[in-house]
């Protein structure tokens, strides 16, 4: 059965439309457009319940994961959060999960449906719990599925902090920084927008954590207002700005969610390759549409300069300041200023580069020692 969120069934909510990456939750509460300007000006809290979230407990917990994913993670200390992916043996990115440590457990959330590429020699895709069992072997780690249990929505707005000392909520001003709450945890991350706290609650107590929310002051609010804020905050999300080709590296998920130094992880060696000696071949960005014909591309139309596809289209929103924007997949050569046009049949429209979302020519430290010695 597919999901769907207790809180439509609240006065108020739109559900997002058949088939939508966030089908099951709130869409919106009526008004999209106020609701992002509240997330940026004052709080609102939105229903993720949606999410998966898995629970890994046990002695070697830490070491095993650190093993397993691309993030460094045997020292990360209680009340403390990451980022993390699991990529396939070529460095491409299977899965993207945040990670929340308290209590004594490691907690991994992720999207909806999330997988991995099997290690067996017989190839294809499991589950990720299905995967971390696999991973398994003689750890003694526990993996559970509390999904079931924990229900995640996220407050934003630089008043989020008020709204949640109201309610008994605290934790640090760090990014990542993690709490307890009765029967959950709660996480500051750094993403989307510079306020945003993430809070897993009992799932049959989702609905009065929401009320709780609301009467301390945050607006109710969409999965449309995380998305646009996510997009302006140059975010990806797995599926729609990514494709079965992506590599960290092309989607700003180097440092936040992959370590390049560490070794023993599942396609580590590409991430140090590239990060070392090579440059990504595309960059994502962040697309200003033209908002005048009434027409948007779609997730997965291409991105043409000239004659040429350079580009896939991603995530698209209307943002309420910006207007029609969307993430997309270019080439690294694809720069601000060319023109382009993004979209298929007859959604085709011009697009522009923001100059701000490409990223600098770091420089590649293997590259470098090379000309040093070369003199």
């Amino acid at each position: 059965m597919p999901y769907r969120s207790p809180l439509l069934d609240l006065p108020g909510p739109i559900a997002a439309p058949d088939g939508h990456p966030e089908e099951g939750v709130p869409w919106h509460w009526g008004d999209p457009f106020a609701e992002q300007r509240t997330a940026a000006r004052g709080a609102v809290v939105i229903d993720r319940s949606h999410r998966e979230i898995l629970a890994v407990t046990g002695e070697e917990r830490l070491s095993w994961l650190h093993l397993v994913i691309s993030q460094h993670v045997t020292g990360l200390a209680d009340g403390t959060g990451t980022e993390a992916l699991v990529l396939d043996s070529q460095g491409r990115v299977d899965t993207h999960m945040v990670v929340a440590h308290s209590g004594g457990t490691v907690w991994l959330d992720s999207d909806r449906g999330a997988m991995a590429s099997s290690a067996l020699p017989s190839g294809g895709k499991q589950t990720l719990r299905e995967y971390l069992e696999a991973m398994k072997f003689w750890s003694k780690v526990d993996i559970r599925d509390v999904s079931g249990e924990l229900a995640l929505l996220t407050v934003l707005g630089p008043d989020a902090d008020r709204v949640l000392d109201s309610v008994g909520v605290s934790l640090g001003a760090d990014a990542y920084s993690v709490a307890p709450i009765p029967g959950g945890f709660a996480r500051r991350m750094p993403w989307p927008g510079r306020h945003s706290v993430d809070l897993a609650v009992p799932r049959a107590e989702l609905a009065d954590w929401w009320r709780r929310l609301t009467d301390a002051g945050a607006r109710p609010a969409g999965s449309w207002a995380f998305d646009a804020l996510r997009v302006e905050s140059l975010r990806p999300r797995l599926g729609l700005d990514t494709d079965e080709r992506t590599i960290p590296h092309e989607v700003n998920w180097v440092d936040s969610a992959a370590h390049v130094a560490k070794g023993c992880y599942r396609g580590q060696e590409t991430v140090a390759k590239v990060h070392n000696v090579g440059r990504p071949p595309r960059y994502m960005a962040l697309l200003h549409l033209d908002g005048s014909p009434e027409i948007t591309p779609e997730t997965g139309d291409p991105v043409v300069l000239g004659e040429r596809t350079v580009g896939r289209v991603g995530s698209v929103v209307q943002h309420h300041e910006l207007g029609p924007i969307a993430l997309a997949l270019v080439k690294r050569s694809t720069r601000p200023g060319a023109e382009l046009l993004v979209g298929a049949e007859d959604r085709v429209v011009q697009a522009a580069i923001d100059p701000d979302s490409v990223p600098g020519e770091a420089p590649a430290p293997g590259r470098e020692a090379a000309q040093r010695l070369r003199g």
